[in-house]
């Protein structure tokens, strides 16, 4: 049965093949030397708890965000205690954003940038540096061990770092040795159930599984641990007694009041 990671993915491809043909990789690659340079990742999320803050325009398992959420995103970021690093969605067909936003969001912004996308390729790998990301995201049930390691290599030979995201035993032995950040995600995108149609709208996620987060024991303990979607400040602080970080995107940006409240939440939930 085709999933809606299946989906993606497929669109992914394209997308990077249209992105070759109007950009080739040696243009991407002469563009490296112009890059602002690399900001420490790994520094930035051992300093204390706090999160990664997430901007997108939408999302497969609910909708759109909040326009005017997203549009304040970068500058509540900028000033909030509690921000580590900014997660930017680079995926145009699904979240509604490409790279050139990440770019326009690393000049806004002290923190590392991560760029969140479907890497399968070398291309992109190369292409996030050059517009400016420190790190990328490297999904374990997307990727076989041989390629989430090439790619890793390459992110490393370019000064940046990775978040690497596993949902299951099986994806946390397959993390290259010396892993620094691994993220759980409680996201389940091998199934086509808990997401909204084309053009819907959903109060609710459904399609998270908050009790995958149980598999962070199994985590390499030297690695900086991550919990990723489905964090709120209600439950922020169960999450920070096993997590170093928190991955948070929609509920920051779908909150009614505004995204500086939803922060002040997030602040004043954490643990001192």
């Amino acid at each position: 049965m085709k999933t809606i990671l299946d989906t993606i993915l497929e669109d992914v491809r394209r997308e990077v093949s249209e992105a070759k043909k109007t950009t080739p990789l040696s243009e991407i690659q002469a563009r490296l030397s112009d890059a602002p340079p690399a900001r420490d990742f790994v520094a930035s999320l051992s300093s204390s708890f706090g999160l990664i803050a997430e901007i997108k325009e939408r999302s497969p398992s609910v909708g759109p965000m909040r326009s005017e959420n997203v549009r304040d995103a970068a500058a509540a970021y900028a000033a909030s205690p509690i921000v580590r690093a900014v997660s930017v969605l680079t995926n145009q067909t699904h979240f509604g954003m490409d790279i050139h936003r990440l770019g326009q969001i690393r000049k806004q912004v002290p923190h590392p940038v991560l760029r969140k996308d479907f890497f399968v390729d070398e291309y992109q790998v190369y292409e996030a540096r050059a517009f400016g990301a420190d790190a990328i995201l490297l999904m374990a049930n997307v990727l076989d061990a041989a390629t989430m390691h090439r790619l890793h290599q390459l992110a490393l030979e370019l000064g940046m770092e990775a978040l690497f995201e596993i949902h299951t035993t099986q994806e946390i032995a397959a993390l290259p040795a010396g892993s620094r950040v691994v993220g759980i995600n409680s996201r389940k995108f091998k199934t086509n159930s808990g997401f909204v149609a084309a053009g819907q709208s959903s109060a609710t996620d459904f399609s998270l599984d908050l009790g995958v987060f149980d598999l962070v024991s199994q985590l390499p303990s030297s690695a900086i641990r991550v919990a990723e979607s489905g964090i709120s400040p209600q439950n922020l602080p169960a999450v920070a007694s096993n997590f170093q970080s928190a991955l948070v995107g929609t509920s920051l940006l779908r909150d009614e009041r505004g995204i500086h409240a939803c922060l002040h939440d997030f602040e004043v939930a954490r643990p001192s």
